[in-house]
């Protein structure tokens, strides 16, 4: 996508979008390959068992026309809901490039999701199928009476009561499939994004949204993909990081992805994995990076040759950075998006200086202004809210079944990203923070909604009321201010009782790291939690 510039000023010159009307993720990252490179390498999987399987583009294709045949003959057809709950593994590439050749919809859903997460995004998207592993299974048999528009469940561990064994079913099919000719603004994905009060959103992505993703994929990759690149990142592949900054944007260029699912993300065996398996390109948040750097001496203990690493999610500092040249010889690239528009800010080492606490400048074909609050782009140096300008092929479609927050997303012509900052003359733009609640950890967008709902519902919480605090590794961390009913006396096991009771319900990253209980809420005349109150108590250390 991006033409051969030596400077940013002529990338940006030069650009321009080349959009097909007809257009299908599936056929684009599978068949387009497999039709004329079938033995090229797709995927290096790492099982847990330490076992390597290989897949070629070929492999793909046979597999993943055999699972849209199965998805077919059990009634699913285009615009259905598919949820896909599992880890980085190869079903999940194929179940994906499946559900797009069919014209249904897919559904990544987090493995650690616990069942009251699963049962709202399934209940939302009113999913008739869901492809799983045996522990998504469990959790699914806690809430499939509370879904009634789930009929399959494909459990790809085996036969389980309830649920069909997905491997002995997909085997029984054609390994040939037509794939539905989609249109290029066709909906092909939903992905659920936290917001500031009550239940996550679902942003609903068209087929075009992985073209959209490539300039941002190539820049902050300098000028990815060259000879000998192959991908990796620990991120899941069930959010928009690992599945359209990684694995999505590799196939469409015929390159390798390296897979493997860390049960907890462990930084001397990333640094074991990129050395076995010639990783050159990786994607690793800055969590990883800062856990990654606790190590001691990782050059002089593994031989590893990365070309590129990019990273997003919060600003590295120049300390991170300069770890960042000495460890691997080379500069991070930082990039920005959120999961309604992603990809449109990067920087690109091979191309501009890198800046310490700039995240980089717009990525070419993105628009992006500083807007002020009555919608006016301000000039440089104002600070204000970052915007892009629509349309914008990878801006998503709505928020399914939301036309109010979709509305509210935009300002005329901007969406909004909540995200404050400052763009110089030259572009460069610098992350501020958040104009909004949305708690940032570890790389996750937490929406405070979904888990004071959640500690409402246990049985010695009377209100709840959650804040993101600073931490050093995570950059923010979830805390709770909670109002316990009359007769319960705060204690630490009920402490650890309700943050268990969030993990299981919710998800581990989601659980309030910090409690504390106090006798009252601070609130607006209006009744709204007043969460800036609650941070300047925690500041000034009054609770």
């Amino acid at each position: 996508m991006l033409p051969k510039a030596e400077s940013y000023v002529e990338l940006v010159d030069q650009f321009n979008w080349k959009l097909p009307q007809q257009y299908n993720i599936g056929v684009d990252v599978c068949d387009k390959w497999a039709n004329s490179q079938p033995d090229r390498l797709a995927l290096v999987h790492k099982a847990r068992n330490g076992e390597v399987v290989e897949f070629t583009f070929a492999d793909l294709k046979r597999l993943s026309n055999q699972v849209a045949n199965l998805l077919t003959a059990h009634g699913i057809q285009a615009g259905d809901r598919v949820g896909v709950l599992l880890p980085q593994a190869p079903e999940t590439g194929c179940v994906h490039i499946a559900i797009y050749k069919v014209g249904a919809i897919a559904v990544p859903l987090f493995t650690l999701f616990g069942v009251d997460a699963l049962a709202y995004r399934l209940d939302n998207c009113a999913a008739k199928a869901v492809i799983t592993d045996a522990t998504g299974v469990e959790k699914l048999d806690q809430i499939r009476g509370d879904l009634p528009d789930l009929n399959l469940v494909f459990n790809i561990d085996g036969p389980h009561p309830g649920c069909l064994d997905f491997h002995a079913e997909r085997s029984k099919q054609s390994e040939m499939y037509q794939p539905l000719d989609t249109q290029a603004d066709d909906p092909a994905l939903i992905i659920y994004t936290s917001g500031t009060t009550g239940q996550p959103k679902g942003a609903l992505h068209a087929h075009r949204m992985l073209l959209g993703h490539l300039p941002g994929v190539e820049m902050s990759h300098n000028f990815f993909p060259q000879p000998g690149d192959r991908l990796w990142t620990p991120a899941d592949w069930a959010w928009i990081g690992g599945l359209y900054d990684v694995l999505m944007p590799a196939w469409h260029h015929g390159v390798a992805v390296v897979s493997h699912r860390f049960e907890k993300f462990d930084p001397e065996a990333a640094f074991q994995l990129m050395a076995d398996f010639d990783i050159r390109n990786a994607f690793l948040p800055p969590t990883a990076l800062k856990m990654m750097r606790t190590v001691k001496d990782p050059e002089k203990r593994w031989r590893f040759q990365l070309r590129t690493i990019a990273s997003g999610g919060e600003t590295l500092g120049a300390e991170l950075l300069e770890w960042g040249r000495k460890t691997f010889g080379l500069t991070i690239n930082e990039f920005y998006g959120q999961t309604e528009c992603n990809m449109i800010v990067s920087s690109c080492s091979a191309m501009m200086p890198s800046k310490p606490g700039i995240m980089g400048r717009p990525v070419p074909g993105h628009e992006l202004a500083i807007i002020d609050k009555a919608g006016q782009v301000l000039p440089p140096g104002e600070p204000g809210q970052i915007a892009v300008k629509r349309p914008d092929p990878v801006m998503f479609l709505e928020y399914w079944r939301h036309p109010k927050a979709t509305a509210n997303k935009f300002m005329g012509e901007w969406l909004m990203t909540g995200d404050m900052g400052v763009m110089d003359e030259a572009g460069y733009i610098r992350f501020v923070g958040r104009n909004d609640d949305v708690i940032n950890s570890a790389g996750y967008r937490i929406g405070p909604g979904e888990i004071e709902d959640c500690l409402l519902r246990h049985p010695a919480i009377k209100m709840a009321a959650v804040i993101g605090v600073p931490d050093e590794m995570r950059h923010e961390i979830v805390k709770a201010y909670l109002v316990l009913d009359e007769q319960i006396v705060p204690s630490e096991a009920l402490r650890q009782d309700i943050q268990q009771y969030v993990k299981v319900r919710l998800a581990a990253h989601e659980y309030p790291r910090q409690i504390a209980f106090v006798d009252s809420l601070p609130f607006t005349t209006t009744g709204k939690i007043m969460r800036r109150k609650l941070r300047e108590w925690h500041s000034q250390g009054i609770a």
